[in-house]
């Protein structure tokens, strides 16, 4: 085989699986913080990401969103919360949800800035989630579940129990 379609053949059929998925190939700014990251930190993990409120009659979620995130980092699971007032229930400063979070629930999973999560204005990870499900957070806590691959392969709404055995079977089915 010539050198030329050597190249040619490992660049077509081998770096498509080292690229980032286009769903994580976005910078989010980390919660009261001028540092941004780019989710392609993430590539290659299963990750929930699940639009946060301090103020919602759902914030205790927290508490279970941590345990979940406890039993199963060690197996390349990632949670990104990402507060968000599009529905009116969340701190106005980031430094009081950051507060809010270590102090009241022990969160140390990663958190990013308030942000949009619905509409024309939302962040690109959530146009992208839009994108892949025809869905946008329709409340605080809506928990969309991204394998490795960076597909959406399920979504679930607020009332579904970070700890409920509907999530966590999703979760283990694809880790």
């Amino acid at each position: 085989m010539n050198y030329y379609l050597k190249i040619f053949t490992i660049t077509f059929f081998v770096s498509p699986f080292f690229a980032c998925p286009d769903i994580l190939n976005t910078e989010m700014r980390i919660l009261d913080s001028t540092t941004t990251e780019n989710l392609c930190k993430f590539e290659n993990k299963v990750i929930l990401v699940v639009n946060v409120a301090s103020r919602c009659g759902y914030t205790y979620q927290y508490a279970s969103l941590q345990s979940l995130y406890d039993n199963y980092k060690d197996m390349e699971f990632e949670i990104i919360g990402v507060p968000s007032r599009d529905f009116l229930q969340e701190y106005s400063n980031e430094e009081d949800v950051a507060e809010f979070c270590s102090t009241t629930y022990g969160v140390n999973f990663p958190m990013f800035a308030t942000t949009k999560v619905r509409g024309k204005k939302a962040h690109p990870l959530f146009q992208k989630i839009k994108e892949q499900t025809g869905r946008s957070p329709t409340w605080n806590f809506n928990k969309f579940l991204i394998s490795r691959e960076g597909i959406v392969v399920s979504s679930f709404g607020s009332s579904v129990k970070p700890d409920s055995q509907e999530l966590i079977s999703a979760i283990e089915n694809i880790l």
